[in-house]
């Protein structure tokens, strides 16, 4: 069952946003492609037990890679908003996207329902576009942007507006350093260097391309190949660091090894450690662990608030996929000393 594409793909259709999608030709065309399950449960249908067979499922069943899927979702949106959509994915309708052209060269995408801006006429995505200049109604219970929300578990929170909320005391939950204290630590392998406690936040990354990370030719050309923590010139000098010499962050949830970034663009008593950066590029060995120095997310931990539970009511729909890490991840301290700058892998 977990190697080939199910019936029901077919039979009941695909729900991407609230918009419907029936891949019966797709599911066809996979099975002509992938070649078919011979026996078994899943006798018939298109496999997916090769790295390629998913890649082609992913890129056939997706109103962004495949043209007839977005027609068909802006006409189903279009009937029940009584706004035309779908002469922004029209020109494309026959266009396919597969495997093979994305491995030969960048292809720009299909405008699709299953985002909100629009590459229409060659144009760069910018989110909301459609919502605005075609007024197509926005997601939510009034069809327009808002910002309260009645719901009782936001009442009970104190949330039914945008609010301010601290973040978490660490010190007083946990015992961690207090943001900007320093030592000179004892800890394991750090030879008595001076350390600074820091917020560590992780935000989108500058030099990758989503599932692509850093092993990509054209952002390896821009970053500066390996993992890269951004500190102020004040954490900086705390503890003797200079721009892009190597640093340990370590708190009790992991540890990571990177190069320094100095910037001024940067507030002292917070870090940046950007997304999505690939273990396999430049990560050598902790001194803190002895072990491979971590990711970004090394340092920090799920949280979840109830508010994030909120379901079946108005726009309000919980799914797996959408309950990542959120604004609490940036209660997160760290603490970071300069490490020894001969490494090991």
């Amino acid at each position: 069952r977990w190697a080939a594409l199910g019936p029901l793909t077919a039979k009941a259709g695909m729900v991407t946003k609230g918009v419907a999608f029936s891949p019966d030709v797709e599911v066809a065309e996979l099975g002509r492609v992938n070649g078919t399950v011979r026996d078994g449960v899943a006798a018939g249908q298109p496999r997916l037990d090769d790295a390629k067979h998913v890649c082609e499922a992913i890129l056939a069943l997706s109103g962004t890679t495949n043209g007839r899927l977005a027609v068909q979702g802006f006409e189903r949106v279009e009937k029940r908003t009584g706004t035309e959509l779908a002469s922004l994915a029209r020109d494309h309708e026959g266009k396919r996207i597969t495997f093979a052209d994305v491995q030969a060269r960048p292809v720009p995408v299909v405008t699709s329902p299953e985002w909100s801006g629009s590459e229409h006429g060659g144009r760069r995505y910018s989110a909301f576009t459609i919502n605005v200049e075609h007024l197509k109604p926005w997601h939510t219970l009034t069809g327009r942007q808002h910002f309260f929300l009645d719901h009782d578990w936001m009442s009970e929170l104190g949330e039914n507006l945008p609010v301010y909320r601290p973040p978490l005391d660490l010190h007083r939950l946990f015992g961690d350093a207090r943001p900007g204290s320093t030592a000179a630590s004892g800890a394991p392998g750090s030879d008595g260097h001076a350390e600074v406690a820091v917020r560590y936040l992780t935000p989108h990354s500058k030099w990758s391309i989503h599932s692509e990370y850093q092993d990509n030719l054209h952002m390896l050309t821009l970053s500066r190949g390996g993992p890269t923590i951004w500190m102020s010139p004040q954490d900086a000098a705390t503890i003797g660091v200079t721009d892009n010499e190597w640093v340990e962050a370590y708190n009790r949830n992991g540890v990571v090894v990177a190069r320094a970034v100095v910037s001024h663009r940067m507030p002292a008593g917070t870090v940046f450690m950007y997304h999505a950066k690939d273990r396999t590029v430049d990560v050598p060995r902790s001194e803190t662990s002895g072990l491979r120095g971590g990711i970004h997310n090394s340092l920090t931990r799920v949280l979840l608030k109830p508010s994030h539970l909120v379901g079946g009511y108005a726009q309000l729909s919980f799914a797996f996929n959408y309950l990542g890490p959120t604004g609490n991840q940036r209660d997160e301290v760290t603490t970071i000393r300069r490490r020894s700058q001969e490494v090991t892998y």
